[in-house]
């Protein structure tokens, strides 16, 4: 069972395990979106109450690390303060969230690209010119498009873990399909 913080996790999983040939229905894996990182707490204890034997990974964003850290110590797990350590018991870390990771595996231009083949070229242009965005980077204005309209997110989150060449993928998304193929082989 892999717990993401959203829907946009979940698509861009979704898609990078298919690219890379995992049949995760077949194996029995679970993407779980939990709408949010604050319910991981409830979403351990469930799983560690209704399937013991299941082996539990995520992914989630750096600012939220604590509410992992806190969800694995209520199960009594010892979770040192090292990174390392979260991703040895298969908790990845996005830097910023998945697109800012899925924005600089691709570079900024690439993924204006892919907003103008998508059709969103001219809004984008119009959401640039927004006096709070006028100064920002084309990357963080690219983010702003993506958590802007309703959507959005797991639309890019599909179109940039499809673009992405494999040798790019961000090393969290990478790191949790990693992870996840060694459960699988380990079964």
């Amino acid at each position: 069972m892999v717990l993401v913080e959203g829907p946009s996790d979940l698509t861009a999983l979704e898609v990078l395990a298919r690219r890379r040939g995992m049949g995760l229905e077949a194996e029995r894996v679970s993407l779980v979106s939990m709408d949010g990182i604050t319910n991981i707490g409830r979403f351990l204890a469930r799983l560690h109450t209704d399937e013991p034997e299941a082996h539990i990974a995520g992914l989630y964003d750096d600012a939220e690390e604590r509410f992992v850290r806190r969800g694995l110590q209520r199960l009594g797990i010892d979770v040192p303060e090292d990174r390392a350590a979260l991703e040895a018991l298969g908790f990845f870390s996005c830097s910023a969230d998945l697109e800012d990771e899925l924005i600089r595996a691709l570079g900024p231009s690439e993924v204006e690209r892919l907003v103008e083949a998508e059709g969103h070229l001219r809004s984008f242009r119009t959401l640039q010119q927004q006096p709070a965005l006028r100064d920002r980077s084309l990357h963080d204005q690219l983010r702003r498009l993506m958590s802007g309209r309703s959507g959005n997110k797991e639309r890019y989150a599909a179109v940039m873990a499809e673009a992405v060449p494999w040798e790019q993928v961000p090393p969290p998304l990478a790191g949790v399909l990693t992870y996840v193929a060694g459960t699988i082989t380990s079964r």
